[in-house]
């Protein structure tokens, strides 16, 4: 039965605040503060692999790359946060809050660059694990989109393992850089998002981890096995 909705307001816009995790701090994009930071992480050796799926390039130089700084500061949808590596104290990359509607409840996280210094490592499953927090739990969506190209298998790979719903692919959907992009679509709603929740705190748990920093079990071991796209 559908949930009844006539007392619906809607939820408030998110803030620039930042959030804090045991291995990530995410902060609102200052172009002063992250600025180096932010360029470093962007221009490491696999970074024009990285950026395959972005809509910008990796920057040229450390001037090229102000302008976009200023712009990703001054821009509220979307919104841009830095991804912080806490154990290192370094910038590793940045995500984004946008298409946010707050009359409907649906928000999206996108503009995700994670640099090879984070990939792959807690710190950027507590950064997707923070942003859904907050927009569920502190801000009260319905639901939390992520969007990429189909052929971007390690971000479609990176959603499913979060736990999301696979919702279909929008076939041309878009251009981007001159090609053709068809956008795969996922998504949490508000319903799921106890369960998933749980897992990601069992996960992030330190009892997860050996003295090596390793985990002992899976994201995909901790929450219930509901579609066969789950990874093994």
């Amino acid at each position: 039965m559908a949930r009844n909705l006539e007392h619906w307001t809607g939820c408030p816009r998110p803030e620039r605040k930042a959030l804090e995790g045991r291995f990530a701090r995410l902060e609102p994009l200052s172009a002063a503060r992250h600025g180096d930071g932010l360029f470093s992480a962007a221009t490491v050796d696999d970074a024009a692999a990285r950026f395959t799926y972005l809509p910008e390039v990796p920057p040229s130089s450390r001037a090229d790359f102000q302008p976009w700084l200023d712009t990703a500061q001054a821009s509220d949808d979307p919104l841009y946060f830095v991804v912080i590596d806490r154990e290192k104290g370094v910038v590793g990359g940045r995500q984004t809050l946008m298409r946010i509607t707050e009359g409907m409840g649906v928000i999206e996280i996108g503009h995700i660059y994670w640099s090879s210094m984070i990939a792959r490592t807690p710190v950027t499953t507590e950064a997707f694990f923070l942003f859904a927090r907050h927009v569920f739990d502190t801000l009260g969506y319905r639901r939390f989109e992520w969007k990429c190209d189909n052929a971007n298998g390690p971000s479609k790979r990176a959603a499913l393992r979060f736990g999301m719903t696979p919702e279909g692919v929008f076939r041309q959907a878009a251009v981007v850089k001159g090609k053709n992009r068809d956008t795969a679509w996922f998504s949490i709603i508000d319903g799921e998002w106890p369960v998933l929740r749980n897992a990601f705190e069992q996960w992030l748990d330190p009892a997860n981890f050996d003295s090596e920093g390793r985990q002992i079990r899976r994201l995909e071991e901790l929450r219930p096995k509901r579609k066969s796209n789950d990874q093994e």
